[in-house]
Protein backbone atom coordinates (compact mmCIF):
# COMPACT_ATOMS: atom_id res chain seq x y z
CA UNK A 1 0.00 0.00 0.00
CA UNK A 2 1.36 3.37 -1.21
CA UNK A 3 -0.81 5.62 0.51
CA UNK A 4 -0.17 7.70 3.55
CA UNK A 5 -2.46 7.17 5.85
CA UNK A 6 -3.02 10.72 7.80
CA UNK A 7 -4.64 10.55 11.67
CA UNK A 8 -5.47 13.18 13.49
CA UNK A 9 -5.09 12.59 17.35
CA UNK A 10 -2.42 10.95 19.75
CA UNK A 11 -4.78 9.20 21.79
CA UNK A 12 -4.65 5.31 22.32
CA UNK A 13 -6.88 4.60 19.50
CA UNK A 14 -4.78 7.08 17.19
CA UNK A 15 -1.61 5.52 17.94
CA UNK A 16 -2.56 2.04 18.26
CA UNK A 17 -3.52 2.71 14.25
CA UNK A 18 -0.36 3.78 14.16
CA UNK A 19 1.41 1.31 15.96
CA UNK A 20 -0.46 -1.71 14.09
CA UNK A 21 -0.23 0.29 10.48
CA UNK A 22 3.61 0.55 11.52
CA UNK A 23 3.86 -3.12 12.19
CA UNK A 24 2.29 -3.85 8.56
CA UNK A 25 4.37 -1.85 6.61
CA UNK A 26 2.31 0.88 5.89
CA UNK A 27 3.81 4.78 6.36
CA UNK A 28 1.14 7.25 8.65
CA UNK A 29 1.61 10.67 10.51
CA UNK A 30 -0.17 11.72 13.38
CA UNK A 31 -1.25 15.34 13.74
CA UNK A 32 -1.55 16.08 17.74
CA UNK A 33 -3.03 19.12 19.33
CA UNK A 34 -0.69 19.31 22.45
CA UNK A 35 2.54 20.76 22.59
CA UNK A 36 4.33 17.30 23.89
CA UNK A 37 3.68 13.97 25.41
CA UNK A 38 3.29 15.96 28.22
CA UNK A 39 1.72 18.59 28.13
CA UNK A 40 -1.17 17.55 30.26
CA UNK A 41 -1.82 14.76 32.32
CA UNK A 42 -3.35 12.00 30.85
CA UNK A 43 -6.34 10.37 33.40
CA UNK A 44 -6.19 7.41 35.56
CA UNK A 45 -6.68 3.61 35.58
CA UNK A 46 -7.39 1.97 32.35
CA UNK A 47 -8.90 -1.39 32.71
CA UNK A 48 -7.82 -3.19 29.15
CA UNK A 49 -10.25 -5.84 28.23
CA UNK A 50 -9.58 -9.33 27.30
CA UNK A 51 -12.29 -9.38 24.47
CA UNK A 52 -11.08 -6.08 22.76
CA UNK A 53 -8.20 -4.09 24.37
CA UNK A 54 -5.55 -6.66 24.78
CA UNK A 55 -6.87 -8.13 20.85
CA UNK A 56 -5.67 -4.33 19.76
CA UNK A 57 -2.08 -4.74 21.81
CA UNK A 58 -1.65 -7.85 20.67
CA UNK A 59 -2.17 -6.88 16.92
CA UNK A 60 0.59 -4.26 17.91
CA UNK A 61 2.92 -6.70 19.02
CA UNK A 62 2.89 -5.01 22.66
CA UNK A 63 1.64 -7.46 24.88
CA UNK A 64 4.64 -8.57 26.72
CA UNK A 65 5.72 -4.79 27.41
CA UNK A 66 1.78 -4.23 28.60
CA UNK A 67 1.89 -6.70 30.94
CA UNK A 68 4.70 -4.62 32.70
CA UNK A 69 2.51 -2.31 33.16
CA UNK A 70 0.26 -4.04 34.68
CA UNK A 71 -0.46 -3.27 38.19
CA UNK A 72 -1.23 -6.12 40.59
CA UNK A 73 -4.39 -6.24 42.82
CA UNK A 74 -6.26 -3.31 41.01
CA UNK A 75 -8.81 -5.37 39.30
CA UNK A 76 -10.52 -5.93 43.38
CA UNK A 77 -14.18 -4.41 43.83
CA UNK A 78 -16.03 -2.82 46.83
CA UNK A 79 -19.95 -1.49 46.69
CA UNK A 80 -20.33 0.38 49.50
CA UNK A 81 -23.56 2.24 50.93
CA UNK A 82 -24.11 5.66 51.65
CA UNK A 83 -22.89 4.81 55.56
CA UNK A 84 -19.87 2.89 54.66
CA UNK A 85 -21.33 -0.67 54.88
CA UNK A 86 -19.95 -2.75 52.39
CA UNK A 87 -22.71 -4.51 50.01
CA UNK A 88 -20.11 -6.64 48.12
CA UNK A 89 -16.38 -7.34 47.82
CA UNK A 90 -14.68 -9.16 45.56
CA UNK A 91 -10.40 -9.44 45.43
CA UNK A 92 -8.09 -9.70 42.84
CA UNK A 93 -7.16 -13.21 42.56
CA UNK A 94 -5.36 -12.58 39.39
CA UNK A 95 -7.66 -14.46 37.33
CA UNK A 96 -9.69 -11.82 35.99
CA UNK A 97 -9.50 -10.60 32.42
CA UNK A 98 -9.50 -6.64 32.92
CA UNK A 99 -5.70 -5.91 34.27
CA UNK A 100 -5.32 -2.22 35.47
CA UNK A 101 -2.54 0.03 34.02
CA UNK A 102 -2.22 3.88 34.15
CA UNK A 103 -3.14 5.67 30.79
CA UNK A 104 -0.11 7.76 30.82
CA UNK A 105 2.10 4.85 30.79
CA UNK A 106 -0.14 2.81 28.24
CA UNK A 107 -0.24 6.25 25.88
CA UNK A 108 3.86 6.01 26.87
CA UNK A 109 4.32 2.33 25.72
CA UNK A 110 2.54 2.99 22.40
CA UNK A 111 4.55 6.51 21.67
CA UNK A 112 7.82 4.68 21.97
CA UNK A 113 6.82 1.63 19.63
CA UNK A 114 6.97 4.56 16.87
CA UNK A 115 9.03 5.30 14.23
CA UNK A 116 10.76 9.06 15.32
CA UNK A 117 9.06 11.77 13.76
CA UNK A 118 5.51 9.63 13.06
CA UNK A 119 3.94 11.97 15.75
CA UNK A 120 3.66 15.79 15.04
CA UNK A 121 2.97 17.87 18.06
CA UNK A 122 1.66 21.28 18.14
CA UNK A 123 -0.83 21.02 15.50
CA UNK A 124 -4.00 22.02 16.27
CA UNK A 125 -6.79 21.15 13.79
CA UNK A 126 -8.83 24.13 12.54
CA UNK A 127 -10.49 23.03 10.14
CA UNK A 128 -11.04 19.98 7.20
CA UNK A 129 -12.25 19.92 3.89
CA UNK A 130 -13.32 17.57 1.00
CA UNK A 131 -11.07 17.94 -2.59
CA UNK A 132 -12.40 15.32 -4.44
CA UNK A 133 -11.97 12.05 -5.44
CA UNK A 134 -11.37 10.76 -1.50
CA UNK A 135 -8.51 13.55 -1.08
CA UNK A 136 -9.36 16.21 1.70
CA UNK A 137 -7.32 18.84 3.10
CA UNK A 138 -6.66 19.68 6.71
CA UNK A 139 -5.44 23.63 7.84
CA UNK A 140 -3.94 23.93 11.32
CA UNK A 141 -4.15 26.69 14.00
CA UNK A 142 -0.60 28.10 12.94
CA UNK A 143 -1.54 28.62 9.14
CA UNK A 144 -0.09 25.55 7.81
CA UNK A 145 -2.43 22.40 6.04
CA UNK A 146 -1.71 19.28 4.57
CA UNK A 147 -3.34 17.30 1.51
CA UNK A 148 -4.09 13.20 1.95
CA UNK A 149 -5.72 10.60 0.53
CA UNK A 150 -6.62 8.80 3.51
CA UNK A 151 -7.54 10.44 6.72
CA UNK A 152 -8.36 9.40 10.07
CA UNK A 153 -10.42 11.00 12.47
CA UNK A 154 -8.98 10.29 16.07
CA UNK A 155 -9.53 13.60 17.77
CA UNK A 156 -12.01 12.70 19.89
CA UNK A 157 -15.54 14.10 21.44
CA UNK A 158 -14.89 17.14 19.41
CA UNK A 159 -13.80 15.67 15.86
CA UNK A 160 -12.95 18.22 13.67
CA UNK A 161 -13.05 15.52 10.80
CA UNK A 162 -16.34 13.83 12.04
CA UNK A 163 -18.42 16.92 9.95
CA UNK A 164 -17.02 15.74 6.63
CA UNK A 165 -18.94 12.36 7.57
CA UNK A 166 -21.89 13.26 10.11
CA UNK A 167 -23.56 16.06 11.49
CA UNK A 168 -24.27 14.57 14.86
CA UNK A 169 -22.60 16.84 17.57
CA UNK A 170 -22.17 15.23 21.40
CA UNK A 171 -25.48 15.98 23.93
CA UNK A 172 -25.41 16.18 27.40
CA UNK A 173 -26.64 13.44 28.98
CA UNK A 174 -27.61 14.47 32.37
CA UNK A 175 -24.74 13.77 34.42
CA UNK A 176 -21.73 15.10 35.25
CA UNK A 177 -18.74 14.07 37.40
CA UNK A 178 -16.18 16.28 39.96
CA UNK A 179 -12.71 14.90 39.91
CA UNK A 180 -10.17 15.04 42.87
CA UNK A 181 -7.37 12.94 43.84
CA UNK A 182 -5.92 12.35 47.41
CA UNK A 183 -1.78 11.64 47.20
CA UNK A 184 -0.33 9.11 49.86
CA UNK A 185 -3.71 8.31 50.81
CA UNK A 186 -2.67 4.97 53.20
CA UNK A 187 -0.43 7.71 55.30
CA UNK A 188 -2.50 10.91 54.92
CA UNK A 189 -5.61 9.68 54.86
CA UNK A 190 -5.90 6.33 55.84
CA UNK A 191 -9.73 5.91 56.86
CA UNK A 192 -10.60 6.96 52.70
CA UNK A 193 -8.26 4.66 51.90
CA UNK A 194 -9.41 1.65 53.78
CA UNK A 195 -12.75 2.84 52.28
CA UNK A 196 -11.40 2.52 48.70
CA UNK A 197 -9.36 -0.49 49.43
CA UNK A 198 -7.41 -2.45 46.54
CA UNK A 199 -8.79 -1.42 43.76
CA UNK A 200 -12.29 0.19 42.97
CA UNK A 201 -14.87 1.77 45.02
CA UNK A 202 -18.41 1.80 44.02
CA UNK A 203 -20.82 4.13 46.73
CA UNK A 204 -24.15 4.83 44.94
CA UNK A 205 -27.37 6.64 45.36
CA UNK A 206 -30.18 7.20 43.07
CA UNK A 207 -28.70 10.35 41.24
CA UNK A 208 -25.17 10.61 42.66
CA UNK A 209 -22.40 8.71 43.59
CA UNK A 210 -18.66 8.27 44.05
CA UNK A 211 -16.37 5.73 42.04
CA UNK A 212 -13.03 5.91 43.00
CA UNK A 213 -9.98 3.77 42.24
CA UNK A 214 -6.03 3.28 44.05
CA UNK A 215 -3.74 4.22 41.65
CA UNK A 216 -0.16 4.09 41.79
CA UNK A 217 1.76 5.13 45.13
CA UNK A 218 -1.29 5.23 47.11
CA UNK A 219 -3.36 7.71 45.16
CA UNK A 220 -6.75 8.02 45.58
CA UNK A 221 -8.48 9.02 42.01
CA UNK A 222 -11.94 9.80 42.73
CA UNK A 223 -15.10 10.97 40.87
CA UNK A 224 -18.06 12.51 42.81
CA UNK A 225 -20.68 11.73 40.17
CA UNK A 226 -24.24 13.59 39.84
CA UNK A 227 -27.38 13.86 37.78
CA UNK A 228 -27.59 17.62 37.71
CA UNK A 229 -28.45 19.91 34.44
CA UNK A 230 -25.87 22.00 33.27
CA UNK A 231 -26.98 25.14 34.57
CA UNK A 232 -26.91 23.80 37.88
CA UNK A 233 -23.06 22.93 37.82
CA UNK A 234 -22.40 26.56 36.34
CA UNK A 235 -23.83 28.08 38.94
CA UNK A 236 -20.61 26.87 40.95
CA UNK A 237 -17.50 28.88 40.26
CA UNK A 238 -15.11 25.91 39.87
CA UNK A 239 -12.15 29.05 39.80
CA UNK A 240 -12.84 28.96 43.50
CA UNK A 241 -11.33 25.54 44.71
CA UNK A 242 -12.83 25.92 47.89
CA UNK A 243 -16.15 27.01 47.46
CA UNK A 244 -16.39 24.46 44.82
CA UNK A 245 -15.27 21.14 47.20
CA UNK A 246 -17.75 22.29 49.68
CA UNK A 247 -20.66 22.39 47.06
CA UNK A 248 -19.78 18.83 45.76
CA UNK A 249 -19.82 17.61 49.28
CA UNK A 250 -22.61 19.00 50.66
CA UNK A 251 -24.50 16.47 47.71
CA UNK A 252 -22.98 14.15 50.00
CA UNK A 253 -24.67 15.41 52.98
CA UNK A 254 -24.70 12.46 55.64
CA UNK A 255 -22.82 10.35 53.93
CA UNK A 256 -20.50 8.30 55.70
CA UNK A 257 -16.84 10.44 56.01
CA UNK A 258 -14.56 8.21 55.30
CA UNK A 259 -16.65 8.59 52.05
CA UNK A 260 -17.12 12.55 51.65
CA UNK A 261 -13.21 13.10 52.95
CA UNK A 262 -12.62 11.38 48.85
CA UNK A 263 -14.27 14.85 48.38
CA UNK A 264 -13.63 17.46 51.41
CA UNK A 265 -9.89 16.40 51.76
CA UNK A 266 -8.73 16.33 47.66
CA UNK A 267 -5.06 17.32 47.25
CA UNK A 268 -6.16 19.09 43.83
CA UNK A 269 -8.90 21.44 43.21
CA UNK A 270 -11.91 19.66 41.86
CA UNK A 271 -11.94 19.80 37.93
CA UNK A 272 -15.66 19.56 36.73
CA UNK A 273 -15.99 16.66 33.49
CA UNK A 274 -19.55 17.19 32.07
CA UNK A 275 -20.48 13.83 30.41
CA UNK A 276 -21.40 13.94 26.36
CA UNK A 277 -22.72 11.63 24.15
CA UNK A 278 -23.40 10.68 20.02
CA UNK A 279 -26.91 9.02 19.88
CA UNK A 280 -25.92 5.09 20.63
CA UNK A 281 -26.53 3.86 16.61
CA UNK A 282 -24.25 6.66 14.86
CA UNK A 283 -23.20 5.82 11.63
CA UNK A 284 -22.75 7.65 8.51
CA UNK A 285 -22.37 6.83 4.46
CA UNK A 286 -19.17 5.86 3.26
CA UNK A 287 -17.39 8.65 1.85
CA UNK A 288 -14.13 7.91 -0.10
CA UNK A 289 -10.87 8.27 2.06
CA UNK A 290 -12.03 9.35 5.36
CA UNK A 291 -13.15 7.19 8.20
CA UNK A 292 -13.47 8.07 12.16
CA UNK A 293 -12.58 5.84 15.24
CA UNK A 294 -12.44 6.26 19.24
CA UNK A 295 -14.86 8.86 20.68
CA UNK A 296 -14.94 10.86 16.89
CA UNK A 297 -17.32 7.99 15.82
CA UNK A 298 -19.15 6.73 19.05
CA UNK A 299 -18.56 8.78 22.22
CA UNK A 300 -20.84 7.75 25.10
CA UNK A 301 -20.52 7.88 28.98
CA UNK A 302 -17.62 6.29 30.31
CA UNK A 303 -18.31 3.05 30.72
CA UNK A 304 -14.70 1.20 31.31
CA UNK A 305 -14.95 0.64 27.65
CA UNK A 306 -14.05 3.66 25.69
CA UNK A 307 -10.15 3.53 25.57
CA UNK A 308 -10.59 -0.24 24.69
CA UNK A 309 -13.00 0.39 21.49
CA UNK A 310 -10.87 3.22 20.33
CA UNK A 311 -7.57 1.12 20.51
CA UNK A 312 -9.79 -2.08 18.98
CA UNK A 313 -10.69 0.27 15.82
CA UNK A 314 -7.32 1.15 15.44
CA UNK A 315 -5.84 -2.31 15.17
CA UNK A 316 -8.93 -3.21 12.92
CA UNK A 317 -9.12 -0.57 10.73
CA UNK A 318 -5.05 -1.01 10.21
CA UNK A 319 -5.38 -4.16 9.60
CA UNK A 320 -8.17 -4.03 6.90
CA UNK A 321 -5.32 -1.76 4.89
CA UNK A 322 -3.54 -4.61 5.31
CA UNK A 323 -5.45 -7.05 3.96
CA UNK A 324 -6.76 -4.51 1.00
CA UNK A 325 -3.26 -2.75 0.08
CA UNK A 326 -4.63 -1.76 -3.01
CA UNK A 327 -8.54 -1.20 -2.57
CA UNK A 328 -8.73 1.38 0.83
CA UNK A 329 -12.51 2.03 0.05
CA UNK A 330 -13.14 -1.96 0.27
CA UNK A 331 -10.99 -1.68 3.55
CA UNK A 332 -12.65 1.48 5.19
CA UNK A 333 -15.89 -0.01 4.19
CA UNK A 334 -14.90 -3.48 6.13
CA UNK A 335 -14.16 -1.63 9.14
CA UNK A 336 -17.00 0.27 9.53
CA UNK A 337 -18.94 -2.72 8.92
CA UNK A 338 -17.77 -3.95 11.96
CA UNK A 339 -17.49 -0.80 13.83
CA UNK A 340 -20.69 0.82 13.87
CA UNK A 341 -22.84 -2.67 15.53
CA UNK A 342 -20.11 -3.64 17.78
CA UNK A 343 -20.00 0.48 19.17
CA UNK A 344 -24.12 0.98 19.40
CA UNK A 345 -23.80 -2.73 21.25
CA UNK A 346 -21.19 -1.07 23.73
CA UNK A 347 -23.31 2.42 24.11
CA UNK A 348 -26.33 0.84 24.68
CA UNK A 349 -25.04 -1.35 27.53
CA UNK A 350 -23.09 1.33 28.94
CA UNK A 351 -26.62 2.83 28.99
CA UNK A 352 -28.23 0.11 31.05
CA UNK A 353 -25.15 0.09 33.27
CA UNK A 354 -25.70 3.52 34.39
CA UNK A 355 -29.02 3.12 35.05
CA UNK A 356 -28.29 0.04 37.49
CA UNK A 357 -25.47 2.61 39.00
CA UNK A 358 -27.84 5.81 39.76
CA UNK A 359 -31.08 4.55 38.82
CA UNK A 360 -33.93 4.30 41.27
CA UNK A 361 -33.11 0.48 42.43
CA UNK A 362 -29.30 1.46 43.17
CA UNK A 363 -26.70 0.57 45.11
CA UNK A 364 -29.02 -2.89 45.37
CA UNK A 365 -29.21 -3.10 41.17
CA UNK A 366 -25.77 -3.18 41.43
CA UNK A 367 -25.26 -5.55 43.88
CA UNK A 368 -27.37 -7.45 41.90
CA UNK A 369 -25.69 -7.35 38.83
CA UNK A 370 -22.26 -7.77 40.71
CA UNK A 371 -23.45 -11.50 42.07
CA UNK A 372 -25.54 -12.42 39.50
CA UNK A 373 -29.30 -12.08 41.17
CA UNK A 374 -32.73 -10.75 40.37
CA UNK A 375 -35.15 -9.57 43.17
CA UNK A 376 -38.25 -10.29 43.29
CA UNK A 377 -41.06 -7.49 43.67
Amino acid sequence: MTTHVTIIGAGLGGLTLARVLHVNGIPSTVYEAESSPTARAQGGMLDIHDYNGQLALEAAGLMEEFRGLVLEGREATRLLDRDGTVLFEQADDGTGGRPEVQRGELRQLLLDSLPAGTVRWGHKVSGTRALGEGRHEVTFADGGSVVTGLLVGADGAWSRVRPLLSAAIPEYTGMSSVETYLFDADTRHPAAAKAVGDGALFALMPGKGLTAHREKGGTLHTYAMLARPQDWFANIDFTDPAAATARTAAEFDGWAPELTALITDTDTAPVLRPLNALPAEHRWDRVPGVTLLGDAAHLAAPNGEGANLAMLDGAELAQALAAHPDDAETALTEYERAMFPRSTEAATEGAELYEFMFGETTPHGLLDMFTGEERGD
